[in-house]
């Protein structure tokens, strides 16, 4: 097989494993945006700009971003301890709906990828109950273990994340198809210098390079919780 064709492979796998066609229940969550929207923070395209820049740079974007490279590096690595405890933190979140959407999405990611991918690597993981498995653990766990490389890996689920966000605030503010795709154009720059911070980690403990700048957005994550009319599980 030639270097090229393997590329294309890999690249192919990873626009399968992170597109809302992938049956991990995305659809169904908003990381708060949606209480957001009830409380007139998010009201148009530029604040749901706003919004998602916000948490991919500085909120529960990066902090995924962060558990999604320590986890592919252990991977790589072949260093099951160091994956195991990246997984008992990327667990850890915020607020109940938040680990509840990152935990659902994990076990099914892991569910569906056991059944279709054929990948050994993601057996690391059989210690980590569902309840316990965060969405960007198991995906670096899959690309890691395919051969994908981390910034071309972390791209593909960054975006998928940010396609989810900017298709909930489609449903909710609403906001118009072709403003839709404005957002993601723009979003692009966000997310690959997202990348590279990621990729310029050093190895230590993951839990130095955890930061966490959107307050708003985790309020609206626990408010959601008790919000009386919902579209979204979180």
């Amino acid at each position: 097989m030639s270097a090229g064709l393997a590329d294309n492979l890999i690249l192919y796998d990873l626009m399968t494993w992170l597109s809302p066609s992938y049956p991990v229940g995305a659809y169904a969550h908003s990381s708060g945006l949606e209480w957001a929207v009830e409380a007139g923070w998010v009201c148009d395209r530029d604040a749901v700009e706003t919004w998602t820049s916000d948490w991919l740079a500085r909120g529960g974007g990066w902090g995924d971003a962060v558990m999604f490279t320590h986890a592919w590096r252990a991977v790589a690595a072949g260093d099951r301890p160091r994956l195991l405890d990246v997984a008992e933190l990327a667990a850890a979140q915020t607020g109940r709906e938040r680990r509840l959407e990152t935990t659902a999405q994990g076990a099914a990611f892991r569910r569906i990828a056991l059944a279709s991918a054929l990948c050994p690597t993601l057996r690391l993981l059989n210690d980590v109950d569902d309840a316990d498995l965060a969405y960007p653990v198991a995906v670096a766990c899959l690309a890691a273990g395919r051969g994908a490389p981390l910034r071309e890996a972390l791209t593909a689920y960054l975006h998928g994340v940010a396609s989810n966000l900017v298709s909930a605030a489609q449903r909710l503010v609403p906001l118009g198809q072709t403003d839709a795709q404005i957002v993601m154009g723009r979003l692009r720059w966000v997310a690959a210098e997202v990348v590279d911070r990621a990729e310029a980690l050093g190895d230590g403990d993951p839990f130095a390079d955890l930061c966490n700048a959107c307050l708003a957005a985790d309020f609206a994550a626990v408010a959601h919780e008790t919000q009386g009319t919902r579209l979204f599980r979180t």
